[in-house]
């Protein structure tokens, strides 16, 4: 083998694996991502939900007693499809707010799935 094809042969395993270094690196912030947005969920539970559904969903709380808040652990709500306890976040539900406008789609989203988890 002369010497240009040994420089082109090692240029390519180098571009080659620089390229699949990039691939792999750009899925890290896809999980980096979905761990933030669980740690994002449960904090903005605490923050806004936690006051009158309790930190564990059961709504005992004294603001969740005299509102009558569902037991977010229960049957009937962990029953609901995922659209309809968006909905009920994003929109609110009677006397609970919705929360689309100040919180967004995405961390309406999140708690859909952080709800899910009270169980």
């Amino acid at each position: 083998m002369n010497s240009s094809t040994n420089r082109h042969r090692k240029i390519l395993t180098a571009v080659f694996f620089v390229a699949g270094l990039v691939a792999a690196l750009s899925l890290l912030p896809i999980r980096t991502s979905s761990v933030a947005a669980a740690a994002d969920a449960a904090a903005t539970y605490k923050s806004k939900c936690a006051s009158c559904h309790a930190a564990n969903g059961s709504g005992n709380t004294a603001i969740g007693k005299k509102m009558k808040m569902r037991d977010l652990r229960s049957a009937e709500v962990q029953g609901m499809s995922d659209d309809a306890l968006f909905n009920v976040i994003a929109n609110g539900n009677g006397k609970m707010p919705g929360y689309s406008k100040s919180l967004g789609a995405d961390t309406c989203r999140a708690l859909v799935a952080y709800v899910r988890k009270l169980k």
